[in-house]
């Protein structure tokens, strides 16, 4: 794949764009060696290695398990400023259908969510702040694991991140093949909803499918549920508001014994939301659904709810300077400020409900496989890498400016 160069304005895409090869074979090295939350042992390994060739001021280890922070003090630091800069590292569990050079060597393991190249990114942006230092203030880059379900950010912060690095605003940014390449997506509140587990266990009285009426049929239970399960959005939660309740998997019985029902039957699925009320009315409705259909039908059942991930919401003030920010490299026409949020989720939240921040797309589109995130044809765009390290820097230079002469 040739690389193509983005047009951007600004010092620090100039200079990045410079060793946007050496950007590149690094991203494609972390995509052929992809690992899982909390296992990125040699990703880690890679960006330290990476680091200190950079010349950054201290990297910390082991926050997180596997997570990095690296430090980089800029010319001064009158202003005692600290901001940070964060990106994710792990990879998906999915077998990748690519044929390039530098797909995954590992069976069953694969960056398909583009954390390579946030990574790769972000270690762009350390090069560039060590080598110039036009700032005023303390540079926390800090480099996360397990961000696939994980919770990396949420351990990272337990372990002490913003005690030991007290920053007063961090950033982050994800690839996003919606946006064509050399866009930047954002807005003042929801970017990502939360994300809930949800596990339904029914129990009844299993038999012979000849002799139905002996038993407690789950197997009916389990359809009337996952049928009633989807009026709750649409006669609970009103229309302005976003909710989605997916019910995406039912195990109940052995496919191999056509006339025996089952005595239990489990069904698991997600619930995504924005607002901790709606939140709250779904789970309850859901709960008290669920509870009443088992009783008419004489099974029993119990349901966990589990708040995996919260909102991602950025603070309305980082996320306008970051839009402003990202017009000064790519102009105002390139920036999308009212983004429309996903109804993905991120554990960058959890940053967010502890530091003011903004979370950011950038544009990638589709490439030649016509692959969204998540898809085992997707890659991440090389061309890209030079414009997300400049907007990382920028962020920094931006916001801890060196004082006027």
């Amino acid at each position: 794949m040739q690389t193509q160069r983005l047009k951007a304005g600004g010092r620090a895409f100039a200079h990045i764009a410079q060793y946007h090869p050496e950007l590149t074979a690094l991203r494609r090295d972390l995509h052929a060696h992809p690992e899982l939350g909390f296992e990125e042992v040699y990703t880690a390994a890679r960006v330290k290695e990476a680091l200190q060739v950079c010349g950054v001021d201290a990297i910390h280890e082991g926050l997180g398990r596997t997570g990095l922070v690296a430090v980089i003090h800029g010319q001064t630091r009158a202003s005692g400023a600290m901001v940070g800069l964060r990106a994710d590292m792990d990879a998906l569990p999915i077998t990748e259908d690519n044929e390039f050079a530098w797909k995954s060597c590992k069976s069953g393991l694969m960056h398909g969510c583009g954390h390579d190249g946030h990574t790769a990114m972000l270690v762009g942006a350390a090069r560039y702040l060590a080598q110039t230092r036009q700032f005023d203030g303390t540079a926390v880059l800090v480099f996360q694991p397990g961000e696939e379900g994980y919770g990396g950010a949420r351990v990272m912060i337990e372990e002490g991140l913003f005690e030991r690095f007290p920053v007063q605003a961090i950033y982050a940014m994800h690839n996003w093949p919606q946006l064509k390449p050399g866009m930047v997506g954002i807005n003042s509140g929801p970017m990502m909803a939360a994300a809930d587990r949800v596990t339904i266990e029914i129990k009844g009285r299993g038999g012979h499918g000849a002799h139905a009426y002996q038993t407690v049929d789950v197997v009916l239970v389990a359809a009337h549920i996952i049928t009633a399960a989807q009026s709750i959005v649409s006669r609970n939660v009103r229309p302005i508001e976003s909710a989605v309740l997916s019910l995406c998997a039912v195990h109940a019985g052995d496919m191999g014994a056509f006339s025996v029902l089952p005595g239990t039957a489990r069904i698991v699925g997600t619930v995504r939301t924005f607002d901790p009320q709606v939140q709250e009315l779904v789970e309850r409705r859901l709960k008290e659904m669920c509870n009443a259909i088992a009783l008419g039908f004489g099974a029993t059942v119990t349901v966990h709810y589990e708040r995996i991930y919260p909102a991602t919401i950025n603070s309305e003030a980082e996320a306008r300077f970051a839009g402003d920010v990202a017009e000064s490299l790519v102009g105002a026409e390139q920036v999308v400020r009212d983004l429309e949020p996903s109804m993905g989720a991120e554990d960058f939240s959890f940053m967010l409900q502890t530091k003011p921040g903004a979370y950011l797309r950038i544009g990638q589109g589709t490439g030649a496989s016509g692959s969204a995130l998540h898809n085992s044809r997707y890659d991440f765009n090389d061309d890209i890498l030079p414009l997300g390290a400049a907007l990382h820097a920028s962020l920094i230079e931006q916001s801890m400016p060196l004082p006027v002469a």
